[in-house]
């Protein structure tokens, strides 16, 4: 995780004065802000639309609230850059709702939707699964004997949500927040395409345009600077509490909230936010199609880049959610300066843009791995360093709610360290672990620089033929591989929601684990 930054220390040092120079300019600073704004204004937007989403389609009657679950996470596969590019095709001045209602209407302009408003709700709209995965993981194994004395002493529904299930849900909160956050500080697509300039942006165009490669990596440690002030932040909402049953008995499965007559209201909500982040996306990639084949434009059948797309993200997706666990052990039962400094080590790649990463791995396999080079196997590599914190966040949320005392209660009848770890850990946190998985397969099918970057000659995946298409202007065979995408990632996700009941440790079922 630290070879990026190791990276960009070896390129900072022999960067000149002017470089460091560029730091201390007004026009830095400026940038800085609008990235710090930006950021404050997704996290805000996610937060506001996951919270609620995740506690309807977990712990009420929400009517199909399986399938709600799952489409509600769906828009995380969509790359930024295209839905960027979506909403200013269907939502700008000129966009296909302005031809919609310029006849009926006599509309010939919608107000313009570039700048910070249209990058906040852009990225908000793709970015807030990240904080509905890691709530419904751990809405899943709470206890709910607390929030059964809280009704019992005259609390109701909604008294009993903001006093006990939300604070016990701020590590989880916390943690898909924090994703969203180090998401937005590192996105290229969304704020290019709504002419939104952000620190990420200046990086890009140093790569591009000069030659002297020092000054963006100069640059880019101010990136990871912020990134570490977003963990100490992370951290500190987190908390020292504790998170998890300490009194004796076998905890039960939550009861469902009736929703009564908020049962609308609440299938309006979670309408909207789906309408806006995937239904409207989906419509313009159809409507590119459609418009492509009747006019004759050639569409390809990409089976070897759904096969490899399936590959790589499986691949990764394996080896992020088995290094999360004992990682998450040493930062959840071990807490020190040591485990500390592993836990914000692993941050450090999330948070800078993929061209940062990816280049960072050029240079060091081809002097230092040169038979790892130009393989997948350092291009899964390079997926783990980038998207590993989004497993580890969901196995920590997982494992902040597992008492001590069962592991304790284990090693007391001879079991060793690996044996607990292996039959009373991993099986209780095995929802938060899968859901990070999943997140992990998630993003990685729509990863983009490093693909392009670090992949085997020839190698191409959705998003890289996503990206050639488009970029050539080619709508209609963008489309179709953009709406494989997004189908092939609601397979993996439909299946993962409709087992999450087999997933939760016996305990959490009101039975007794022998």
């Amino acid at each position: 995780m630290m070879l990026p930054l190791a990276y960009l220390v070896l390129r900072s040092v022999g960067a000149s004065s002017e470089a460091w120079e560029l730091l201390l300019r007004p026009r830095t600073a400026q940038i800085l802000g609008r990235s710090v704004a930006l950021v404050a204004a997704v996290t805000a937007v996610s937060v506001g639309l996951a919270v609620p989403i995740a506690w309807l389609t977990v712990r009420t009657d929400l009517p199909l609230r399986r399938v709600w679950a799952v489409v509600t996470l769906l828009p995380l596969v969509i790359p930024s850059y295209v839905g960027a590019f979506l909403a200013v095709s269907a939502l700008g001045p000129r966009g296909l709702l302005q031809q919609l209602l310029s006849v009926p209407f006599g509309v010939d302009r919608l107000p313009a939707i570039y700048g910070l408003p249209g990058a906040t709700i852009t990225l908000a709209l793709l970015s807030y699964p990240y904080v509905v995965l890691t709530m419904r993981a751990s809405l899943r194994s709470l206890d709910p004997a607390q929030e059964e004395s809280a009704r019992s002493l005259g609390h109701g529904p909604m008294s009993t949500l903001l006093r006990v299930t939300l604070p016990r849900l701020r590590p989880a909160i916390a943690s898909g927040a924090l994703l969203v956050g180090l998401y937005t500080l590192s996105d290229f697509g969304a704020v290019s395409l709504m002419r939104y300039e952000t620190f990420t942006w200046a990086i890009y165009q140093q790569y591009q345009s000069a030659f002297d490669r020092s000054i963006a990596a100069v640059l880019s440690l101010v990136l990871v600077g912020v990134a570490v002030a977003l963990l100490v932040m992370e951290s500190y909402t987190r908390g020292r509490g504790r998170y998890h049953r300490t009194g004796s008995g076998t905890a039960q499965a939550p009861r469902t909230v009736r929703l009564g007559a908020w049962k609308w209201p609440a299938l309006g909500f979670c309408g909207g936010v789906v309408t806006l982040a995937l239904v409207l996306p989906m419509t313009v990639l159809i409507y590119w199609l459609a418009r492509g084949i009747s006019s004759g434009e050639p569409l390809l059948l990409l089976w070897s880049a759904m096969r490899n797309s399936v590959y790589v993200s499986a691949l990764a997706a394996l080896a992020a959610g088995v290094c999360s666990i004992p990682v998450a052990a040493l930062v959840v039962r071990y807490p020190s300066m040591f485990s500390r400094i592993v836990e914000r080590a692993s941050f450090v790649g999330y948070a800078l843009p993929g061209v940062v990463v990816a280049l960072a791995l050029v240079f060091f396999g081809a002097r230092f791995a040169s038979p790892l080079y130009q393989t997948v196997w350092l291009l899964v590599f390079a997926y783990v360093v980038l998207f590993f914190p989004a497993a580890l966040g969901a196995a920590r949320s997982s494992l902040l709610q597992v008492s001590p005392r069962l592991e304790e209660a284990a090693r007391g009848l001879g079991r060793t360290p690996t044996q607990v770890m292996l039959t009373v850990t991993v099986p209780l946190i095995r929802s938060g672990v899968l859901m990070g998985a999943a997140l992990v397969f998630l993003i990685t099918m729509k990863e983009l620089p490093a693909t392009l970057i670090l992949g085997p000659l020839g190698f191409k995946t959705l998003a890289t033929a996503v990206w050639s298409a488009s970029s050539e202007a080619f709508f209609a065979q963008a489309a179709a591989p953009a709406l494989a995408l997004i189908l092939m990632s609601a397979i993996p996700m439909a299946y993962l929601v409709l087992r999450e009941r087999s997933l939760e440790p016996v305990g959490a079922r009101g039975g007794v684990r022998p």
